[in-house]
């Protein structure tokens, strides 16, 4: 499966002399690329491993990684990272992102060198696309505005006699996660793993929600759309706005469909329960890449962590070297206020600078304040801005503000000036 990431894991055996090559299942980074989704349960990531080896051809054997991705936050969460371990399971060579040249490399150090070295050429790999189902580009696709979170969903599995033949994916914005009130986004994929797809001669899906008390949302239940193609494999996307008022609660949502294959079409019931919580497993926001373009789309290739900018640590070692050149605003990130001129969507210079443009951190500082209190705590930082919390934290209160922050709008940034 091309958008599954990868640790390639390499030990190194004394014992006999050689070299074992293992491919690790943790999170999609890209979900709904090649419209695979994130699964709900260990089978179906068996499932993906299945599909993985069928459409890339490798006979690497793979690991897979618990579904909480314990391993994946052991190893600090890089989705193409690369290891080499001893037989005895010491790390000898460690990468944030993979680089053949230099692997090859360090197996030439630590094993020694072949005669013959193997070419991709060489093994003849038998390559497959993507399963198609049913036709795509039928149902447009929602444009969301602004910046939105991936939110953690549970699937209400023992509910559901079912598997979850279409999954859901929750986004909130940023006044949704700050403020409590604000858009919801609503993603229903078919999955492909179970070869399923929207029979639109049937009732169209249907979801409901079932708010906790002081909790309103708008509206409260939606369906649709009507599709004159008979099938299609397009998700059905919707925005709510959801008011939260002083609720922590999950916000129930059940959802009704026919899923449908080749050979059967049944109708299902299931539900979800939306936490406010961001899932830093879930990936790209929805839709971040399509909205990218040239330079910047290229360049979020390497957001590991989905927030939409890149720190020095998230880059290929050879671009690190460029890294002071290309933050073009000083603020230790690589983002839209960097893009080059002529090659941004807003005209020459990539973008609006300044306190209204889309580097203004009193936005972003909104964004990371989970209780609404207009700074943030060491605990709402993100983990490599907690790393340098003590020296941001200019006044020592315990707390970053909007002038504490790095590049526009504030003065904690690396080149900018020390307050009085």
């Amino acid at each position: 499966m091309r958008n599954v990431p990868s640790l390639e894991t390499i030990y190194l055996d004394y014992e006999p002399k050689g070299v074992r090559f293992y491919y690790l299942y943790k999170a999609l980074a890209h979900p709904g690329l090649n419209g695979y989704i994130r699964p709900h349960t260990l089978e179906e990531r068996l499932l993906h491993v299945a599909e993985a080896e069928r459409t890339l051809g490798s006979g690497i054997p793979w690991i897979v990684d618990s579904m909480n991705n314990d391993l994946r936050h052991a190893i600090g969460n890089m989705p193409n990272s690369e290891y080499v371990l001893d037989g005895d399971g010491k790390i000898l060579r460690m990468r944030a992102w993979s680089d053949p040249a230099a692997l090859r490399a360090d197996l030439e150090e630590l094993v020694g060198p072949v005669d013959a070295p193997t070419q991709i050429s060489d093994l003849e790999m038998k390559t497959e696309p993507p399963p198609d189902l049913a036709p795509t580009g039928i149902v447009p696709r929602l444009e969301k505005e602004g910046r939105f979170a991936p939110l953690v969903v549970e699937p209400l599995l023992a509910q559901s006699k079912h598997p979850f033949y279409v999954k859901l994916r929750a986004e909130a914005d940023a006044d949704l996660l700050s403020d409590g009130k604000g858009q919801l986004y609503l993603g229903f994929f078919p999955d492909p793993v179970h070869q399923v797809h929207w029979n639109n001669e049937v009732t169209p899906m249907r979801y409901v929600f079932s708010p906790a008390e002081g909790v309103s949302t708008s509206p409260e239940t939606a369906s649709g759309p009507e599709v004159e193609e008979d099938a299609d494999a397009d998700p059905r996307e919707f925005l709510a706005v959801v008011d939260r008022g002083d609720s922590d609660q999950p916000l129930r949502m059940e959802f009704h469909y026919y899923a449908c294959s080749p050979k059967w079409c049944i109708p299902v019931s299931q539900a979800y329960d939306i936490r406010w919580e961001r899932d830093a497993d879930a990936g790209r926001p929805i839709g971040e890449m399509r909205r990218g373009g040239g330079f910047l789309s290229r360049l979020l290739e390497y957001d590991l962590n989905g927030d939409g900018k890149l720190a020095m640590e998230e880059l290929p070692e050879p671009m690190q070297a460029r890294f002071d050149r290309m933050d073009r605003n000083s603020d230790g990130f690589l983002d839209a206020d960097d893009q080059p001129a002529g090659r941004g969507p807003g005209g020459p210079g990539g973008g609006q600078r300044g306190p209204g443009g889309p580097g203004n951190f009193a936005e972003r500082l909104k964004e990371l304040d989970t209780d609404g209190d207009g700074k943030l705590s060491r605990e709402e930082a993100p983990e490599r801005m907690q790393r340098m919390f003590d020296r941001m934290d200019r006044n020592e209160d315990g707390y970053l503000e909007t002038d504490e922050l790095p590049g526009p709008g504030g003065r904690g940034g690396r080149r900018g000036p020390p307050r009085n």
